[in-house]
């Protein structure tokens, strides 16, 4: 079932808190599920979205009774701890960022290795294979034996561009209680994201920029949760995506623009 963005009027500041009278009447998403078959987790993690003419805004609300991060450097690998995950469909391509509980970041854009031609539109010096930090991805089945290479994704490989930086973005955090102090217990963190349409250009997909009235965006909203006790992370999102390699934007969360102001729905 598809979600409607609503346009908002306000100024939406970037601080984490996501306190602007926007985010409150923003309808939110259900209580995210397991990411492979769509059963009940352990923590309330939900995520709403709102837009104007220059920014697409993402907001998270994560339950977390000790809240934790330990990754600084940009880039690092957040998905090995504590994170949310925003995807975003692009067709031929798509993007994926990580944010921690220290508002650390960790960006790659994607093309289909199918579509990326000779003198084609992707041939372009921001997409140099030689010359970028490039790599082939195969999604996260790629190292299995029987997928090695691969995956298990029937596009098969793309190229994994680590040193691309969505141009614009905005990212933050706040946290309802005392990061990695477990003498005592948090309530969560929220993220809060602003995604300029102009960066768009590469997800577009012969899309506007901004969207119109009625456009579909395909955008995936996950968490990643480290359970101690196993040694294991496990994925929650808004919809399942049926594998526990989450890099399927068929599957992502269908997301409908509506030029309907927020203020303006009861």
């Amino acid at each position: 079932m598809t979600y409607i963005a609503y346009r908002t009027k306000e100024k939406i500041v970037i601080d984490g808190k996501l306190n602007e009278n926007a985010w409150l009447q923003a309808p939110k998403s259900p209580r995210f599920v397991d990411i492979v078959n769509g059963g009940p987790v352990l923590y309330d993690t939900r995520a709403a979205v709102l837009w104007d003419d220059v920014y697409l805004y993402i907001g998270f609300w994560v339950e977390e009774p000790f809240v934790r991060a330990d990754i600084t450097e940009r880039d690092g690998l957040i998905f090995t701890e504590n994170d949310v995950e925003v995807f975003i469909d692009g067709g031929d391509t798509y993007y994926e960022l990580e944010v921690n509980a220290l508002n650390t970041i960790y960006e790659v854009f994607f093309i289909w290795k199918d579509a990326y031609k000779r003198g084609g539109k992707y041939d372009v010096p921001e997409f140099d294979v030689h010359e970028r930090d490039a790599y082939t991805f195969a999604g996260n089945h790629d190292r299995i034996p029987q997928h090695f290479w691969k995956g298990t994704h029937p596009r098969g490989l793309r190229w994994a561009f680590k040193d691309w930086d969505f141009p614009g973005l905005k990212t933050a955090v706040h946290v309802d209680g005392k990061i990695n102090d477990n003498r005592t217990v948090d309530k969560g963190w929220t993220v809060e994201l602003a995604f300029p349409w102009s960066g768009m250009k590469w997800l577009a997909n012969g899309r506007s920029l901004p969207p119109r009235e009625g456009d579909e965006w395909k955008i995936q909203f996950s968490r990643y949760e480290k359970l101690i006790s196993l040694d294991k992370s496990v994925g929650w999102a808004w919809d399942p995506i049926g594998s526990d390699d989450n890099h399927r934007p068929d599957a992502f969360t269908p997301i409908t623009f509506s030029n309907t102001y927020v203020e303006n729905i009861k």
